[in-house]
């Protein structure tokens, strides 16, 4: 090799032997053809440490989705979607393999013709298998409450309330997919089933009434109870914890109400307690949230509390989550979350879990019996507003 060919071949900044070959780089075997689609199937009975998380998507309300949520997975928490759409609502049957969702929809997005739809999702697919038009654009529109959609008649019909602003219930039968009728509830609100084919409401008066329907779906009678109610001394927030038929109520001032729905009539426990006072409260500790009870298996209670408790902090969030005996009507824990929390849920794992949710859309996981923090799933939902356990 002569000289010149050297120095061309170093100014190019290339050195090899001489006589050497150039390597030729190996070629990679082809990637396999992926089958499109690829969608993957859920069992039809979650697992315990599913829940469903509700995210209202503030920034994009028509398209609000329920998010089916493994709170044992911090690497692949999202299992999936179902569309919620605008102010809508869910409900979770523990008899069949479906859920179900209210919600509203308009023929230009976000105005024109309004159409009411309850939807019948498959639990495994997650798709729709059927829908129920709810009739004149009435279903009561808010920031989602559990108890504007709740079951009767051992889950075969739906109870959904309306509001324009006149308050009523649409009684919907989910196994013939048609309406049954629709019961006026004047000057009442919210749905609390009562016995087996029942529901109360609470009224602005500081009564309760419990009205039972017939078999056809048409109410059969009302029963209204004395004003028991204490409206403007110790408000209640609207969502219950259940422990079986009994539901524990708690107010904005932190005393607990228990009503018995077992029976034709609701029935109040007798006694209301407080969940107590602690040092460090500034002003004072109260509830504070949006879904601030729970409930676990063994029927403790769980209240997600504020230590800045003021007149009008009740929807505020909290930072602590106060565990509660209604037996002794003693308060037997308290587990200091992470960030300010909105919601709670329990899960009914072996191990119970506290699932909450946190005013930056965060969701983390606590065990339940211990206080101890387990795992963050971060953000699963832009606005994580209720949290319902399937099991």
């Amino acid at each position: 090799m002569n000289i010149a060919k050297i120095m061309a071949i170093t100014c190019l900044g290339i050195v090899a032997p001489v006589g050497a070959h150039a390597q030729v780089p190996s070629t990679p075997p082809p990637l396999a053809a992926e089958v499109i689609p690829n969608v993957e199937v859920l069992p039809s009975d979650y697992p315990a440490s599913w829940i469903m998380v509700h995210d209202f998507n503030f920034n994009a309300m028509v398209d609000g989705r329920g998010v089916v949520v493994d709170t044992a997975s911090p690497e692949r928490p999202v299992k999936g979607t179902v569309q919620i759409a605008q102010f809508g609502n869910v409900l979770l049957p523990r008899s069949k393999p479906e859920i179900y969702t209210t919600g509203t929809y308009y023929s230009r997005l976000s105005r024109g013709e309004r159409t009411d739809v309850l939807t019948i999702w498959d639990k495994s697919t997650l798709l729709p298998k059927g829908e129920i038009i709810l009739p004149g654009g009435k279903r009561q529109q808010q920031v989602t409450y559990k108890n504007s959609f709740q079951f009767t008649n051992n889950e075969k019909w739906a109870l959904v309330a309306n509001f324009t602003p006149a308050q009523s219930v649409t009684v919907v039968d989910l196994e013939k997919r048609e309406i049954l009728s629709e019961i006026d509830l004047p000057g009442c609100t919210m749905i609390y089933p009562t016995g087996e084919r029942g529901f109360s409401t609470f009224c602005a008066d500081g009564t309760v009434s419990t009205l039972l329907l017939a078999a056809d779906g048409t109410l059969a009678s009302t029963e209204t109870t004395k004003p028991i109610l204490e409206v403007d001394e110790q408000p209640l927030f609207a969502m219950p914890a259940m422990v079986g038929k009994t539901a524990w109520f708690v107010s904005y001032y932190g005393q607990l109400q228990g009503f018995d729905f077992s029976g034709p009539v609701a029935v109040p426990i007798d006694g209301t307690f407080s969940v107590g006072t602690a040092e460090g409260g500034t002003p004072e500790w109260r509830p504070g949230g949006w879904q601030v009870i729970a409930s676990d298996a063994a029927g403790r209670l769980y209240i997600l509390m504020s230590p800045e408790g003021t007149e009008g902090s009740h929807k505020s969030g909290g930072t602590e989550v106060w565990v509660m005996d209604p037996g002794t009507k003693t308060r037997v824990a308290r587990i200091p979350v992470q960030g300010v929390g909105i919601s709670i849920d329990v899960t009914r794992e072996a191990t119970p879990h506290l699932v909450v949710a946190r005013a930056d859309s965060i969701v983390d996981i606590y065990d339940a019996n211990t206080g101890a923090f387990v795992r963050t799933l971060g953000n699963v939902a832009f606005n994580p507003q209720t949290l319902s356990v399937f099991n």
